[in-house]
């Protein structure tokens, strides 16, 4: 049951990425989430679109975020082989202090 938990929750933080471009998490998280969406786009990208669309679907959690996925961010990554996101260190969360970065889309 714990797995299938931290499974949602990294696919909720894909989709939430992928619709907003950046978001702040912790940095054990970000470092989860980094391949993940690599590999959905990277799976976006393959020639045969309709295998893509199911891939894609499958696992995000918003028709929105497919939509965006499929028609701008395929657009936007098509000549780059891999490297699509950024990590950035934004200081430390105040209640416990646990190191929070931004995790980003890189244009």
């Amino acid at each position: 049951m714990e797995r299938s938990r931290k499974k949602l929750m990294l696919n909720n933080m894909v989709t939430s990425l992928i619709l907003n471009d950046k978001i702040k998490t912790t940095r054990a998280r970000a470092k989860a989430l980094q391949p993940l969406v690599e590999k959905i786009i990277n799976d976006a990208k393959k020639p045969n679109k309709v295998l893509a669309i199911r891939k894609v679907n499958a696992s995000l959690q918003s028709e929105i975020a497919s939509k965006k996925l499929m028609s701008e961010l395929v657009q936007r990554y098509q000549g780059r082989p891999s490297g699509y996101t950024r990590i950035t260190k934004i200081g430390h969360r105040a209640g416990d202090a646990a190191p929070m970065v931004q995790i980003e889309l890189i244009a």
